[in-house]
């Protein structure tokens, strides 16, 4: 073998994995991380839940938000085709704690910074170095990984390795795990504004989710630096039914919400327009011998109630914990990690009951108010990301007496088990 110097390798150094490796590496153990990219590099997913702030804090850096001087962000409104807004959901009203104001970030200064206190605590992150094989033993357990990188090839190995990887969801891809949801198979399409309109007072830094029609959306994130990122979220037919050139469909769209149209109307886009389809996925397996999945590269659900980095924190935090107590132990078998399985897949469901009822046609927020307006608060508590909650019985009741609800998907928390040799007759 020709490193064996490590006891984590960590697939990744977004935030999943620079959250992992910066907890692991602070427990003393010896974190490699391998990213692919050269920082900084652009990412997007810049809205923030409340409930980033807690792991934020434990990792030492949540006063660095405000330092840096991210868009601060105090609630989240929805807007109807007509310009009708919501009452904003203020994260204060409901816990008035540090937690109440998040974050509107740049991901690539947001990410630098999660990685920079990955290597303070003491991990080494090997940029511009791309995993191209996951290397197995004999028995199927994953020992390293190879990489590729300026200078060649190279194998690397280590007690467990830890896929952080985003989207590439590498394990989980070579593995042939990927389940995509197929009734949340949306289309996004988003670009930059420069000198775009932002709302008075606490709600410069909203995030609003403005609909159009055929239960479409556009996400409106006001960031520093007078820049607004804008997207749009809707069906493949519905977005491509006259065209597919991206700028030709957003410059379209506008016109189906008011309050979007006069938002924009006094800035500028800026940059490229991006688009990504199918993203909307969890692995057949959380774990097998050898490996762990955190973050995207395990599940990612939908963009809506910006949930993507939060659980991309949150996993970390539980994924370092996790295996802190296996290479403590000296046990980094499958069995270690079922309840990690578990607890990830029991808040993404949480969170997919909400997004499967905001895509409903019969649904909606101000209905669901209305009827039951103390369901409010635990509505809200959703929205700040208290996902590793159970507390939600009575609001999905009330959510089903409007709409369907999922049932549990019955894959994501398992753990791949090695096969049991068959004893000889």
């Amino acid at each position: 073998m020709s490193d064996q110097n490590h006891d984590v390798i960590i697939i990744g150094a977004g935030p999943a994995g620079s959250t992992t490796a910066a907890f692991l590496a602070g427990k003393g153990h010896r974190v490699l991380v391998l990213e692919k990219d050269k920082f900084p590099r652009y990412h997007v997913g810049e809205s923030m839940m409340p409930f980033c702030y807690y792991t934020l804090e434990k990792l030492g850096i949540a006063h660095k938000m405000n330092e840096i001087g991210f868009q601060q962000k105090h609630s989240v409104q929805f807007v109807t085709t007509d310009g009708r807004i919501s009452k904003p959901f203020y994260f204060f009203q409901h816990k008035e704690c540090e937690s109440s104001v998040t974050w509107q970030v740049e991901r690539a200064v947001f990410d630098e910074v999660l990685a920079d206190k990955a290597r303070e605590n003491g991990a080494e992150i090997r940029e511009s170095h791309k995993v191209r094989e996951i290397v197995r033993d004999e028995d199927g357990t994953v020992i390293g990984v190879e990489i590729e990188n300026e200078t060649g090839r190279e194998t690397l190995f280590a007690k467990i390795v830890i896929d952080a990887s985003g989207r590439d969801a590498v394990v989980s891809s070579k593995s042939k795990w990927r389940r995509r949801d197929p009734l949340l198979n949306k289309i996004a399409i988003w670009t930059y504004y420069e000198g775009a309109m932002r709302d008075p007072g606490l709600d410069a830094g909203a995030t609003t989710v403005a609909y159009i029609p055929e239960k479409g959306w556009f996400w409106y994130i006001p960031m520093r630096n007078n820049r607004v990122s804008v997207g749009i979220v809707a069906d493949r037919d519905y977005l491509y039914r006259e065209t597919n050139d991206p700028a030709a469909i957003f410059e379209r769209e506008i016109k189906e919400n008011v309050w979007i149209q006069e938002h924009l109307e006094p800035g500028k886009q800026t940059g490229e327009f991006f688009v990504t389809g199918e993203y909307s996925y969890r692995a057949e397996y959380c774990a097998a011998d050898g490996v762990l999945l955190v973050g995207d590269a395990f599940a990612f659900l939908d963009p809506v109630f910006s949930s993507g980095v939060f659980l991309a924190l949150k996993s970390g935090e539980l994924a370092a914990d996790y295996v802190n107590k296996a290479l403590k132990s000296g046990d980094t078998s499958v069995d270690q990690f079922d309840e990690y399985g578990v607890m990830v897949c029991e808040a993404i469901e949480r969170m997919r009951k909400i997004v499967y009822a905001f895509y409903d046609d019969n649904f909606s927020f101000a209905k669901l108010i209305k009827r039951h307006p103390h369901l409010r608060e635990p509505l809200t508590d959703l929205l700040i990301g208290d996902l590793f909650n159970d507390q939600f019985d009575e609001l999905f009741a009330a959510i089903e007496e409007i709409c369907e609800l999922p049932d549990p998907v019955d894959y994501g928390f398992r753990t791949l088990k090695p096969a049991v040799p068959q004893e000889a007759t």
